[in-house]
């Protein structure tokens, strides 16, 4: 593609050199360059594009996008923009066709039950024989196969490619997580959305690296609405008037009866949960309609909402189809069983701050006969409130294990004593096992009849990092092979 065509919707100057270039490709890491790329550098959280100039020059690219003043090097065209990261997003909307204005895309933002309204809705349409691409934490798929997922939301090239990738398989519809940093990273800025939808809003990702303030984390989710054509809200949630009020979109919101005075567009009533899962009827202009779903707790019944409501905006799904879809739907690492062939249960989750502890240890005390023992630690390298994470458990749980989770360059030790610190102000009972799978073999010999144990922080990842070292470690693997050493 000419360089000319691919910048003809930035706002740029030609610095040296000539906009009639064929370009071959686009990078924004100096090591993927091939010849005849145009190099777009990135002033990033940990390095700086503009350094590895250079670098992208000796392997090839032949103009290069800068927002910096830089030396100009009489080799290739320079171009300057105020606001690269954005470029980026246009410039690669641009090379790739502008492929998600052909396509039915569902943006779903929110602290928590991004991940598993995602799948609950790929179920609906999966069993509606809709093939979809979804884009999120856990994995990207493309219909049935599986991609590896680096960020919640990948930078804009990488998306863009994603989109084009799922065209060519003839995969028209999709399913994203979009997160905060996406947002305010300009990751998502030249998508087409069809659908937004708003969970909940939590403080999970304030602190330096991340975002000043609850304020801003709230203004940077917000901006989805603005980018979609029909937006639906939890009305349960405080923030979501804050979400509400600058929409463009068309306005829909779900909630559960009795907990908000405003009535939703879609509302669960007579809500039942057990160790089984949660049901509920849903009323909404599509019909009246039972629910029922296995994915257990109260959250659940929010993100079975999320879910069916998206299917039913989007016009190609009716409300038996959207019933069916979640009855068994599964997600990696939330509330995931794993198979023991004995009397206590294990669960796997993702929780990995307060609030979504107490959710977790809430919805299985509802159902448990047993303790609840819950298993935890907080990842490294990270702005958690780790004194407060461990009061939270000392409060809810029954009995808790402080254990690691990705200590990265931190003593692990030290952050489990910073997680004791807020155990110690209540009354729970507690052990402190530094190695992981320690730990879970201690919880596993010491399970009492009707225990439900939560291994919490890992949920879907199969690997734990450490200062010098990455090291595989899949929970399931790990339960079944302790179990094994004890049979």
């Amino acid at each position: 593609m000419l360089l000319r065509d691919l910048v003809k919707n930035i706002d740029c100057e030609l610095l040296y050199g000539d906009f009639d270039l064929e370009i071959t490709d686009i990078a924004y890491d100096s090591r993927k360059v091939k010849p005849g790329s145009l190099f777009v550098c990135i002033d990033g959280m940990v390095t700086d594009g503009h350094k590895y100039i250079q670098s992208a020059v000796n392997n090839g690219a032949c103009a290069i996008l800068v927002e910096k003043d830089v030396e100009i090097k009489e080799s290739v065209t320079y171009i300057k923009t105020k606001n690269t990261r954005l470029a980026l997003a246009k410039v690669s909307s641009a090379f790739f066709k502008n492929p998600s204005e052909k396509m039915k895309i569902t943006g779903i933002t929110g602290t928590k039950g991004k991940t598993t309204t995602s799948y609950m809705l790929r179920n609906i349409y999966k069993q509606a024989g809709v093939e979809t691409g979804l884009v999120g934490t856990i994995q990207n798929m493309i219909g049935e196969k599986s991609l590896y997922a680096h960020n919640t939301t990948p930078e804009s090239y990488d998306l863009q490619l994603l989109f084009a990738k799922m065209l060519d398989d003839n995969v028209d519809t999709c399913i994203m997580e979009v997160s905060s940093q996406g947002l305010y990273l300009d990751r998502v800025a030249c998508v087409e959305y069809d659908i937004g939808v708003f969970s909940n809003l939590s403080p999970d990702h304030i602190g330096h690296g991340e975002h000043s303030s609850m304020e801003d984390y709230a203004n940077q989710k917000a901006k989805l609405f603005s980018r979609c054509k029909k937006g639906l809200f939890n009305i349960d949630s405080e923030y979501a008037r804050h979400m509400m009020q600058d929409a463009t979109c068309e306005i829909y919101t779900f909630g559960v009866e009795g907990v908000n005075e405003k009535k939703a567009d879609f509302l669960a009533k007579n809500v039942v949960k057990d160790i089984h899962g949660v049901e509920f009827t849903l009323e909404c202009s599509y019909g009246v309609k039972r629910i029922k779903t296995c994915m257990t707790g109260g959250f659940s019944v929010y993100n079975t909402l999320a879910a069916v409501g998206a299917a039913l905006l989007s016009g190609n799904i009716s409300l038996d189809e959207a019933a069916r879809g979640v009855e068994d739907v599964k997600v990696p690492g939330r509330a995931e069983a794993v198979e023991t062939n004995d009397d206590y249960s294990i669960l796997i989750d993702f929780a990995h701050n307060p609030e979504s502890f107490i959710n977790i240890i809430k919805a299985v005390k509802e159902y448990a006969k047993g303790r609840v023992v819950f298993l935890f630690g907080c990842g490294g390298d990270k702005q958690r409130p780790r004194e407060l994470m461990g009061e939270t458990a000392g409060k809810y749980a029954d009995f808790s294990i402080i254990t690691s989770d990705n200590p990265r360059t931190e003593d692990p030790l030290s952050i489990m004593l910073d997680l004791e610190k807020g155990m110690k102000k209540t009354d729970g009972k507690y052990v402190m096992i530094v190695d992981r799978k320690e730990a879970i073999k201690y919880a596993v010999l010491n399970a009492q009849k009707d225990d439900v144990i939560i291994l919490a922080g890992k949920g879907h990842e199969t690997y734990q990092i450490f200062k010098d070292k990455t090291i595989h470690f899949d929970e399931r693997e790990v339960v079944a092979e302790i179990l094994e050493e004890i049979k």
